[in-house]
């Protein structure tokens, strides 16, 4: 097959969402209705044997929350899906803002009781300032929550775009009766489900059929009559609007019961866009090109225990991917043909012979790749994009048994490589310092030293509340504010100097002193694109 003909059959997302709001069983029942898996770990059991197929990480089995984006492949109506489940909470909003960058597409997840939460907002925001265009999915119908006409308004003014209901509940929590699927005009009837997909659903067709108002009585009269306002005010579904983030598909239903996740797996495959073209520094660069590119959105250490490795998770740009074909890493201009790579479902690995623009492969690497590489066959490219935000919270970071001082530095390294933290080094030679937007960070952080890196790290509060990444288009400027403020300076990962202010006004004060200093509040990783010029 072409190509062109296989760029076409791709469809890369994400899920997002606030906490709980039932994300990461959505991801569970996607991925059984495509057929990938036959039985759905119970994220609601994490005392039993099973847990989501996509928290595979010790503390996300302990917790029941997700703390890693976790990467799925799959096919469905010869469709290759790429799946990405993110983070709810929001100390971990990096993480979850770099995979955006990553996808095409995103499916936003609504708890039917509490509506538009605060973490939800955050991460519109992100996909409405990269356009990335958004399917929004209702979750819970089958509990007592809010009306559904409610949630409608709260999703519009908040988000401020207009939706487009391509279902409809009829009824919620002990009356729920299922939902009437607007695009195919039929209502599919609500049996709870279980962890397999059982017998084919018993479907009603035809809004006017008296059967629905006979069986259903008048919890189906309410429902139509709420259908006929929505679609009265509502816009037709118009592609192009929703491909530049200007509407929202809405899809409601109870992802724990199998129900309403069929219609959203459609929907991926028929509203969702194949590869579009990414930015370079250099150029737009085309999915359909013949050449090979492709950028590290994520690194994530330690997926497998046993082998201790480090996976670069790779988004292919353009062009096709084929096994020991031979990669330039355009950040250090060095070429390697990687012999071992992979796609994901979740703990499980495959071996990739070959895979195309839109797909996510993963590089097993011991620190040669690094957030944010450009790979290719040899042109130099840099693409652009992926975010590293100025930490608001600060720890400081020493071994319990200093004979464990190697265990520390090799898990801070490789720990900081992935984002999961930020780990700066004084120029004054004290102790390392760990950056954070989210306490929870710290405690994942030595909770993994702890069990991956077999070290105990004894973190104690900083003084510092602010940081700015610190360039200048005259170096011996630059030597001359390093000179003059090396107390309040570190490197940080990968050696960008970062000045570190005990509280806002010390920022201010020294952009007020050093006028030809820029202080920045965001960075790309990969050539340290600096952005927020000025204080920020």
């Amino acid at each position: 097959m072409s190509i062109e003909k296989e760029v076409a059959r791709r469809r890369t997302f994400a899920i997002i969402s606030h906490p709980d709001a039932g994300k990461t069983t959505l991801t569970e029942k996607l991925l059984l209705f495509a057929g990938a898996i036959h039985i759905a770990g119970s994220v609601k059991s994490r005392k039993a044997s099973r847990y989501a197929t996509s928290d595979w990480m010790e503390i996300e089995k302990q917790r029941g929350i997700s703390v890693a984006s976790s990467v799925m492949q799959m096919e469905y109506r010869d469709c290759v899906i790429n799946l990405l489940d993110t983070p709810g909470h929001r100390d971990f909003s990096e993480d979850t803002y770099r995979v955006l960058t990553a996808v095409d597409a995103a499916l936003m997840v609504i708890d039917a009781a509490n509506g538009i939460e605060p973490q939800t907002l955050r991460l519109l925001q992100v996909c409405r300032a990269q356009q990335t265009p958004v399917i929004t999915f209702i979750n819970k119908m089958d509990r007592e929550v809010r009306e559904p006409t409610d949630l409608v308004d709260e999703i519009e003014r908040t988000l401020g775009m207009p939706i487009v209901p391509c279902t409809w509940p009829v009824g919620m929590g002990k009356q729920f009766k299922g939902v009437f699927d607007l695009r195919h005009d039929q209502m599919r009837v609500f049996i709870p489900g279980e962890d397999r997909v059982g017998a084919a659903d018993e479907i009603i067709s035809g809004i006017d059929n008296p059967e629905c108002e006979s069986r259903f009585g008048e919890v189906f009269a309410h429902a139509r009559q709420e259908i006929d306002l929505v679609q009265g005010v509502s816009p037709g579904f118009d592609r192009e609007a929703f491909l530049a983030g200007q509407q929202t598909p809405l899809f409601f239903g109870s992802a724990i019961n199998n129900f309403g996740v069929q219609e959203v797996l459609d929907a991926v495959v028929d509203f969702a866009s194949p590869p579009g073209p990414h930015q370079a520094l250099q150029r737009a660069v085309i999915p359909q090109e013949e050449k090979f590119s492709g950028v590290v959105f994520k690194i994530q250490a330690n997926m497998d225990p046993g082998h201790r490795d480090r996976v670069a998770f790779i988004r292919i740009c353009a062009g096709r991917f084929e096994r020991s074909m031979r990669l330039k890493n355009c950040r250090t201009h060095k070429f390697f043909r990687p012999s071992s790579v992979v796609s994901f479902l979740s703990q499980r690995r495959e071996q990739v012979e070959d895979a195309y623009a839109g797909d996510i492969i993963g590089i097993p690497n011991h620190g040669v790749l690094q957030l944010g590489d450009t790979l290719t066959e040899g042109e130099d490219l840099q693409f652009t994009g992926l975010p590293f935000f100025a930490p608001e919270l600060f720890q400081t970071v020493e071994v319990a048994d200093p004979l464990r001082s190697k265990q520390l530095r090799t898990g801070l390294a490789q720990l900081g490589e992935e984002g999961a933290i930020q780990v700066f080094k004084p120029l004054g030679h004290g102790m390392l310092l760990l950056g954070a937007v989210g306490q929870l960070q710290f405690e994942v952080v030595a909770h993994r030293l702890k069990h991956e890196y077999g070290c105990e790290a004894r973190l104690a509060s900083a003084r510092y509340v602010a940081a700015r990444w610190v360039t200048a288009e005259d170096p011996k400027e630059l030597q001359r504010f390093q000179d003059a403020n090396a107390h309040r300076l570190a490197e940080d990962a990968v050696g960008a100097l970062t000045f570190l202010a005990a509280n806002a006004i010390e920022i201010d004060v020294a952009a007020e002193q050093w006028p030809k200093i820029k202080f920045h509040a965001l960075r790309e990783h990969a050539g340290l694109i600096f952005h927020a010029h000025g204080v920020s």
